[in-house]
């Protein structure tokens, strides 16, 4: 007679795993902003990106296991916007904006509400069945990772001496305080309005490389990875800076064009509102 092995379950595996994965977002969206207050701005600024990554593996995780749930997108979503949203305007605020007083707080504080907003509204299109594709404004970690490189790029600033004349000459015009906090007075607002506008981003999801030969494509990352190891934090900036504009970009050269309102909420939602409204002041 043969035995028959036991069957191992693993559905709870398979359901807390990637809420584990999210829960190491959160963490390091808590770490950065213990970070930031203590005034360890580049340990901030890696903390934020360590989330991004996390992040990106609890979606992937959560697909690839089939482990998704509504639990699991509010959960990620509450993180994100700790993670995103209120651990990158506070590092900004301690590391340049905190001497413009009021103007630093509500300068952070519009960037996190946005992101909020922008949260909330990608929450709406998932339910309704209408994040496939491109996104609509920039996704919130693409911002945060931005200002994280940017962050990490100043910091290492003082190691880059000895550099060609001209480049010097940019180091130096970008470790000024006077250039820095321009880029976040100009940079904060943009980002902040981009989470929440309409203009069309694209996804990664829909990148594809078959056109490329396969030894084309290895030497192609190759380059990449090499470039990266030379300077991460510039080229992390130079990557997230050029997709932050690539969106208005691409609308102005006609490639893509904004989504329309309805598109993103139904008309008939409103409707619907609407009637229960009447029905209710009938009662």
């Amino acid at each position: 007679m043969t035995l028959s092995k036991p069957r191992t379950r693993i559905g709870g595996a398979v359901y807390i795993l990637p809420n584990l994965l999210t829960t190491g977002n959160l963490f390091f969206g808590y770490f950065s902003i213990m970070n930031s207050i203590q005034g360890h701005f580049d340990r901030a600024a890696i903390s934020i990106l360590l989330a991004s990554i996390f992040d990106i593996l609890d979606g992937r995780v959560a697909r690839l296991t089939k482990g998704t749930s509504e639990f699991g997108v509010q959960y990620d979503s509450l993180c994100d916007l700790l993670s995103f949203g209120v651990a990158p305007a506070i590092m900004i605020y301690q590391f340049a904006l905190h001497g413009l007083g009021r103007i630093g707080m509500m300068v952070c504080f519009i960037y996190m509400a946005c992101g909020a907003l922008r949260l909330a509204r990608f929450n709406v299109q998932s339910s309704l069945g209408k994040t496939d594709g491109d996104f609509t404004g920039i996704p919130i970690p693409m911002p945060a990772c931005l200002l994280a490189c940017y962050i990490a790029f100043i910091v290492d600033l003082e190691e880059m001496r000895g550099a060609p004349w001209l480049v010097q000459n940019i180091y130096d015009l970008m470790a000024l305080p006077e250039t820095q906090l321009g880029f976040f007075l100009i940079m904060m607002p943009y980002l902040a309005f981009m989470m929440v506008s309409n203009v069309v981003f694209r996804s990664h999801k829909k990148f594809s490389f078959r056109f490329v030969r396969p030894f084309k494509l290895l030497v192609i990352l190759v380059i990449l990875v090499g470039l990266i190891t030379y300077r991460p934090a510039l080229m992390g900036f130079l990557f997230f800076f050029l997709y932050a504009w690539s969106g208005p970009l691409e609308w102005v050269l006609g490639w893509k064009k904004p989504t329309d309102e309805d598109e993103i909420f139904p008309p008939y939602v409103g409707e619907e509102f609407e009637d229960e409204g009447q029905q209710l002041h009938r009662d």
